[in-house]
Formats: C-alpha cells, structure tokens, sequence
C-alpha cells in the first residue's frame, strides 16, 4: 500500500510542475530507500535499448539504423550528435541533426537517448571542431610522463571546457523547445572519457595542480571512507600514495564534465550520464591497462563528488564471463547510482543480463552497434545479432512498465546460467525455485546448452503466486521454512502474455509441460504465471 499510494503521490506531482505540460512530464529519476526508477510520462519505464555505431547519426545512413531498431523490437535508441556538426564554426550552430533525429524518433513512437561525442570520445577528442583541432595551442591534449603527446584532450584547458559548455548549454536550450513531448528522455554528457597512454596529464599546468593540496570536496569523511588513502590532508601524493596519479585525472576529468553538465542541466534537466570503459573488477589491474581518469569503478565516489549533476555513472560491459559482469553490475548498481547498461554485446550470451539489471533494480539495458554501418554484412549477420536481444525485447515490450515498477519495488530476482552449467536457487521467502540449465529433457537429464545463455526470471506477486521468463531451463520449487519437506503441487501453470498491464493467459499448461521435473523454458522466452500449493 505505501507503494501504491507513493506513485499515486507522484502522478501528482509530476503532473502539476510549472511550465509542464500536464500529459507529458519532464523524465526523471526518482530515489526512495536506495532503489531507483526512470519516470517517463510519470510512470516508471525500463529502457529496452539499442544504440547505433558512432558514424550512425547522419540522415544518409539513418535508414539502415531504423531498420536494424524495428527488428530489436526496441523502445529507445541511443544515437549521438557531433560536436564538429553542431558547432561548424565558433559560436555558429546548427541543429538540423537534431530535429531530424526528433522527427524520425517520433514516426518510429521510439525515445531517444542523446549521446553528446564532444571533448571525449573513447578518450579522445576526435568529434571537436575543426577550428578547435587546428589550435593546438589554445586547446591542448595532456602530456605523458616523458613530456610526448597524448591523443587525449587536456581537462586542465579551460577554453576548451568553456566553449564544451557552450555548445552543450545551447544543444539543451534548442532541445527544451524543439521537444515539448520528450521524445528525448536522457542525455549522455561525453563518451568514455579519460586517457589511454598516460595515467594523467603532466604538463607544467597539470602538475602545479597536482602538487596543490587535493580539494576540499575529496576530504570528506563520506569520499575519504570509499577510497584507500594516507592522509585526511596535504598534496594529491600525500593523501592517496600510489593512487594518487589517477585520482587526479579522475578528479580533473569529472570536474570538467561536471560543469558541463550542471550548465547544461539548468537549461534543460534531463537525465544526465557518463559511460565507462571498464578495467577488470576482479583482479586490480594497473592503471596503465586500461582507460585512465574514466568512470571506473575504483573512482566512482570522485566523480560523485566532482560531478553532481550526472545522475548516472554507467558501464559499458565488453567483458565475458558471470563472475566478471555480474561483480560490475553489483559496483556500479550502488543507492547512489542507478543501474543502466547503455553498451554491451549484442550476443545471445550478454542478453540474458537483461535479467541481471531488472533483478538488481536497474533502468535500463542496450547492445551496442545495431546497425550495418556500411560495414557489407550479410543480412543474416546482423539477424544474428539481432536475434537474441530482439525475442527478449519482444516478450518484455508488453510488459515492460509493470517490469518497472516490480523492478522499483525489489520484486524482481533472476539467475543467469554460469560457464559450469550448474543448476542455481533462487529465494523466494516460503518457496525455493530450482533452475536446471540446459536443453529439452525429462528429469535430471537436461542436454547442456552449447553456450551458457539460460536464464530465468522471477516476479513474486504474492506468498505462493510467481510471474517466471526465462529460456534454456527448467524450473521446480520446494517449500522452505516452517513448511520445508511439506509435499506440494502446483495449483495452475497458465502461459500468457502482458497486454494493457494485465497478464493474459494463452494456456493451461499441464501433464508432460509440468510433470517430469517442472516446466521447460526452451529457445524462445516464455512467461508464465504459477501459483502453488501446500498439500
């Protein structure tokens, strides 16, 4: 009931903030007791995403992006916009791109994530302007530790940040005007910043301000508690030692982006995030294997500190293996920052993390590179990609709010098969549900799967009555506590679908679908609604 009545209380609110239209509030995340949901029209929206390779955006090759989306079955479509087009010559903008791109979202009823390719791209400055690229001198890469040239931007260049600011602050003040329907419903700030080559900048400016004591927003009991440090005071060497290198660049880096996005966000305050190109979350790995002074997971209370008004630090997950992408799901999905995936594989092994992210509260989920690129592939190989996320979307899609909000209100738990095969327990307070990995088989005698893509997802509605999707796996229960060894049955097994909110149901399924070892969830997910009984 207090949830139901929180929700009603928001529909209020959102539905009554000045200068809003009344059918279509401003998106936004909300936080209640550390969990998190995206509002999109005023209710909680999970975003079943897709997001195009980085030369995607031009009207020329839209097409083929629109076309890849349909077959997704997506909700949202993450696609960027171009700092050098935007922005052609100084203080001259154009935004054409844009309201191609709010035009053709609106005809496909898809939303559309932003993404700003502006000072950084993967570490670079590739997408500024011409007339910034030819003076050097004015907006400088950093300096590696040997004084050679970084292809990296410098964050210490302040006319570099002030005109970023610039050209985002008027991208926002075009898109509060050019989008009353928010069609746009989150704004990504930069793409994977930081540095590879070099830990940090050390140019003679840089390091002046590494010598300098470490600001007083670091010195906190609440960042100092979450990082490894030698002193509450003093230089950047004396408080973190041997961190203390890429902290600075974190610091620096985040502090940069952090005003561009505070000025941008008091234009126009949409949702705001960074991505990150992950190190390795198991294993500590040096600063100089992977991208230097970004979001990483070692670093995420500097950027909470630095950059206030990015609501979310997100990872994009290329790496392989349970063990390695469920531990970054659990780093970055903290009561501090949302969980979202704006990048992954499109593969049928990383789309069963779907699951993952609704299980732990997240917002949303996206493969990367949807689309042919004019790469020349084969229409079955981008199929291919396709396949696995496009029958999840599918199924998910009708459901997709109420998954939200189940999400929002922890009712969600999911468990995705691991490289052993291994059969996995899920808790379901009076109930235990059993899930056996692998192809179609009576009993014990699954088949294994030829990669470990099962999954399985379940929804409590009540003590005894589940929602459960999932694909390669089998399912049974037990009950546990007070009635454990107690024999049992189930009271109806129905197979259905969501529509209008409300589950459907298409059949009862029983005998050989429930009798030799519980139901099968085969290549295509299926969502079934089970309700058990004690004997």
């Amino acid at each position: 009931m207090k949830t139901v009545s929180f929700f009603c209380l928001l529909l209020l609110i959102t539905a009554h903030l000045p200068g809003q239209n009344p059918a279509s509030p401003m998106p936004r995340i909300i936080n209640e007791n550390g969990r998190h949901t995206l509002l999109v029209d005023g209710t909680p929206f999970f975003i079943l995403g897709g997001q195009a390779h980085n030369s995607s955006a031009w009207p020329a090759i839209l097409p083929e992006v629109w076309q890849a989306a349909e077959k997704l079955h997506l909700n949202t479509l993450e696609l960027p916009i171009y700092w050098e087009q935007i922005e052609p010559q100084a203080g001259q903008f154009d935004f054409s791109l844009v309201d191609t791109l709010l035009t053709q979202a609106r005809a496909h009823k898809v939303r559309l994530v932003l993404l700003w390719f502006g000072t950084w791209k993967n570490g670079s400055n590739h997408y500024m302007p011409e007339w910034m690229k030819r003076d050097a001198a004015k907006y400088p890469n950093i300096v590696g530790e040997k004084g050679d040239w970084i292809d990296s931007p410098s964050p210490h260049s302040e006319a570099a940040q002030q005109a970023d600011t610039k050209a985002f602050t008027a991208i926002m003040h075009y898109l509060k005007n050019a989008d009353p329907r928010h069609t746009v419903i989150m704004v990504q700030v930069e793409n994977e910043p930081g540095a590879w080559g070099s830990v940090r900048d050390y140019s003679p400016a840089a390091q002046k301000l590494f010598e300098s004591p470490v600001p007083a927003q670091l010195l906190t009991a609440g960042v100092l508690d979450q990082l490894p440090h030698e002193a509450s005071k003093g230089s950047w060497r004396e408080v973190f030692g041997k961190h203390a290198d890429e902290y600075f660049h974190a610091w620096s880096v985040a502090s940069y982006i952090g005003k561009v996005a505070a000025a941008g966000k008091k234009e126009y305050a949409l949702p705001m995030y960074i991505n990150a190109a992950l190190r390795d979350p198991l294993s500590n790995p040096s600063p100089n294997t992977y991208e230097s002074g970004g979001a990483t997971d070692n670093v995420l209370a500097i950027y909470k500190a630095a950059a206030p008004a990015i609501d979310i630090l997100a990872p994009d997950i290329y790496l392989s293996g349970n063990e390695k992408v469920l531990k970054v799901l659990e780093l970055y999905g903290r009561s501090d920052n949302p969980l979202f995936v704006p990048e992954t594989i499109p593969s049928r092994v990383h789309a069963k993390y779907i699951y993952s992210v609704l299980a732990r509260g997240g917002i949303g989920f996206s493969p990367f590179g949807i689309d042919d690129n004019g790469r020349d592939s084969p229409d079955s190989v981008i199929a291919a990609r396709l396949a696995a996320v496009g029958q999840e979307y599918r199924t998910l899609a009708p459901m997709m709010r109420e998954l939200a909000k189940w999400a929002f209100e922890g009712k969600i738990t999911s468990v995705v098969e691991d490289e052993d095969h291994g059969q996995q327990t899920i808790d379901l307070g009076s109930w235990q549900a059993i899930v056996k990995f692998g192809g179609f088989g009576r009993g014990d005698g699954l088949p294994p799967n030829p990669q470990p893509a099962g999954k399985m997802m379940i929804v409590r509605l009540s003590k005894d009555k589940f929602i459960a999707i999932g694909t390669h796996s089998r399912i049974t229960f037990k009950p546990v506590g007070k009635d454990s060894g107690r024999p049992w049955q189930y009271l109806k097994v129905e197979e259905g679908h969501f529509e209008n909110g409300m589950f459907k149901p298409l059949r009862i399924l029983n005998g050989d679908e429930t009798d030799w070892g519980g139901p099968y969830f085969g290549n295509k997910p299926q969502v079934l609604q089970i309700a058990l009984t004690l004997r």
